[in-house]
């Protein structure tokens, strides 16, 4: 008996619950969510624009974190985007998850509330286009990340193409061979694990493909620019990407602090929504 009460109970506790959304004085929406693929509570955060046509459908906007949780050492991307006006100026559905271990968004070969990929994939983003009028095809999913974030939004594009239209990352350490900084090492776990996510070798693995146009996928997919504290690896992309004759977007500078709010992100947005 009481083992069919602990089969029920995984059972019935393994889909990710989302809350209905509160709203606060900034108009910024929020969902709690729990997932088996987060340790705890997590949340969803979401700016929309002010005025939407009926039936209309929308870009999403992923604002990925640099931070676990609600931590806020290196500014607050979605209230970047608010400060910016980005929902209403790009009719934008501006989405800011978080993760409760420090976000490289790689799922950890053997902790299961450490698969940060899978509750991006399969928690953040369904549950973003079940709740709002988001076009639930690539062609209307952006990502924009700075740091370990913009690795992140890189190597989401790259290991899951037909998933997302363009990924713009600022002052990232694109091209890391290693595990072993940033506190790289507790998410990947091994460093097998994390040759799946090296940056360098998905570029080699998706140059076809990235070199492709379609009416539905034209030019650009990759945007990098900087600078702070990754110049190196940003011009060590740059000499690869063209190596392979990649299409992509580069902007070398100005230097600018390794925060949110240095003013990076307004540019990042133009050239994900514009694009070249």
């Amino acid at each position: 008996m009481l083992s069919t009460i602990f089969l029920l109970t995984t059972l019935l506790t393994a889909e990710p619950v989302v809350s209905e959304s509160t709203t606060d004085e900034q108009g910024i929406r929020t969902h709690r969510v729990t997932s088996e693929f987060q340790s705890g509570e997590t949340l969803l955060r979401v700016l929309m624009p002010e005025k939407i046509e009926p039936n209309a459908k929308l870009k999403t906007l992923y604002i990925l974190p640099v931070e676990a949780n609600s931590e806020n050492r290196y500014g607050d991307g979605l209230l970047e985007a608010k400060r910016l006006d980005l929902a209403n100026k790009y009719r934008l559905i501006c989405v800011a998850p978080t993760f409760s271990h420090l976000p490289w968004y790689a799922d950890h070969p053997i902790d299961k509330t450490i698969r940060q990929e899978a509750y991006f994939l399969e928690v953040v983003i369904p549950a973003i286009e079940k709740h709002y009028s988001a076009i639930n095809e690539q062609s209307g999913r952006l990502l924009v990340g700075f740091s370990k974030s913009g690795y992140g939004a890189w190597s989401l594009l790259l290991r899951h193409p037909d998933q997302f239209s363009k990924a713009a990352a600022w002052d990232a350490p694109l091209m890391k061979t290693a595990p072993d900084q940033f506190g790289m090492g507790s998410i990947y776990g091994t460093s097998e694990n994390f040759a799946g996510y090296r940056l360098d070798q998905l570029l080699r693995e998706r140059t076809e493909l990235l070199r492709a146009k379609s009416e539905s996928q034209p030019g650009v997919r990759l945007i990098h620019f900087g600078f702070d504290n990754f110049r190196d690896h940003h011009e060590r992309a740059e000499a690869l990407l063209n190596e392979l004759e990649i299409p992509h977007s580069y902007i070398d500078g100005p230097k600018r602090p390794h925060t949110w709010h240095s003013g990076w992100l307004a540019e990042a947005v133009e050239l994900l929504v514009d694009g070249v």
